[in-house]
């Protein structure tokens, strides 16, 4: 049965990250150079993906092969969600870093993904 290694080291680092955007969501509108008006709602939105990569994580880490599947699955399209919402939002330098950042993680843990289900 395979461990699924490099989806669960995934998994906990983005619970990592998870945890970083509860305990400080000014890093979102900081990172997207909102402006003062923006700020309280991209702060929250901060929190609410703390609490959502918490939850899909601990999946990741903890969870039976086929849970950490599905884990992965579900992490990979929040992080395409992610960028076209982001970026339809931003432009210039901050939109090609939110792609950057979405994209690459969610190619990462594709990657993750497809390497443990052949091993």
């Amino acid at each position: 049965m395979p461990t699924m290694k490099l989806s669960r080291t995934l998994s906990a680092a983005t619970a990592s990250y998870g945890a970083f955007a509860l305990a400080r969501p000014s890093h979102l509108p900081d990172a997207l150079g909102s402006q003062a008006a923006d700020r309280d709602g991209l702060e929250l939105l901060a929190q609410s993906y703390g609490v959502r990569d918490l939850a899909i994580s601990a999946a990741g880490v903890f969870g039976s092969p086929s849970v950490v599947k599905a884990a992965m699955a579900v992490r990979i399209a929040m992080d395409l969600g992610d960028c076209a919402l982001l970026s339809a939002r931003t432009e210039g330098d901050v939109r090609r870093k939110v792609m950057a950042v979405t994209l690459g993680w969610g190619a990462l843990n594709a990657v993750a993904l497809l390497v443990d289900r052949k091993g």
